[in-house]
């Protein structure tokens, strides 16, 4: 079952918040389906959407780049996603994300109407929950953004907490966030966010003596 660990749990693990997520729903004849540039680019024209501006399939990237990973399997990560609408949704680290978009899309299209995704026993692994970020983290953690946007920069195993505290991470967000104590990118180069997903999950596996 989906664990709730409370602002209060100080557990080793990293947090990563994905937000500004393209997740969008719109009816297409009967049905819905996520809104992408592919499928929708004369929507997205006729209502003067940059397609870029709409990019579902890099959130899709970031979660199969996150839930892959050891960091994962070991039970030492939880992932919160917030869409451009202000949804907030959060994963329990058992989800499988589909491979395909196709599949992933039409997933989160059921989420986005029925506000949660449960496993053959009934228990939820996905669902939308109260949009107040801060009341689901650690009231201690560090609290870090990440974007290729912003000036300072620190190498990944920088970030690594001492002892035993988790850490939250944000990636998403080209702008500070009130909820957010520090910001930096990670590279001299413009890293995409599943790039940067990639590097956190290594990093913190290698420093964690997670194989």
């Amino acid at each position: 079952m989906l664990k709730n660990v409370g602002t209060e749990t100080m557990e080793k693990r990293v947090i990563v918040i994905l937000e500004n997520a393209h997740l969008e729903t719109v009816k297409v004849g009967e049905k819905f389906q996520l809104l992408n540039p592919c499928d929708h680019s004369n929507i997205l024209e006729k209502n003067g959407r940059d397609p870029e501006s709409c990019r579902p399939d890099i959130t899709h990237l970031c979660l199969l780049t996150l839930f892959d990973s050891p960091l994962n399997r070991a039970s030492m990560l939880q992932v919160y996603v917030r869409t451009i609408n202000n949804i907030l949704i959060e994963f329990n680290p058992e989800t499988r994300i589909p491979r395909t978009f196709k599949r992933f899309a039409g997933l989160m299209v059921q989420l986005l109407h029925k506000m949660s995704i449960k496993d053959e026993n009934g228990h939820k692994l996905i669902k939308v929950i109260k949009n107040d970020i801060e009341a689901h983290l650690p009231r201690e953690a560090r609290k870090i953004g990440v974007s290729p946007e912003f000036e300072l920069m620190k190498n990944t195993k920088e970030l690594v907490p001492e002892g035993e505290n988790p850490i939250v991470i944000v990636l998403g967000s080209q702008e500070k966030l009130k909820y957010v104590n520090e910001n930096y990118s990670l590279s001299n180069y413009p890293l995409t966010d599943y790039s940067s997903c990639s590097m956190i999950c290594s990093t913190f596996e290698e420093a964690w003596g997670i194989l």
